[in-house]
């Protein structure tokens, strides 16, 4: 199995679907290929995340900065006079 051919079949996968044959190929081809296990490991801990409602607090720094750059986008696009959210 290639990188492709895993991410191709990737969510087959992460959902826990019982296909014997491709969490086999899975399994063979994670065990040697580091970026395919970063890959499915990040899925799978953003899926867990997801279940279980747990909230993620943002970094101060980086939620200021998100602040500031959807502001400066709503005010590209719209205008101050639309800016009253």
């Amino acid at each position: 199995m290639t990188c492709e051919e895993l991410l191709k079949a990737l969510n087959d996968y992460v959902d826990g679907a019982e296909l014997t044959e491709l969490c086999e190929e899975f399994s063979q081809h994670l065990a040697g290929c580091n970026p395919c296990q970063v890959v499915v490991d990040n899925i799978r801990q953003t899926i867990a995340l997801f279940h279980h409602g747990k909230p993620y607090d943002l970094p101060e720094a980086f939620h200021d900065a998100l602040q500031e750059n959807l502001k400066a986008k709503w005010m590209e696009k719209f205008g101050e006079k639309s800016s009253s959210y």
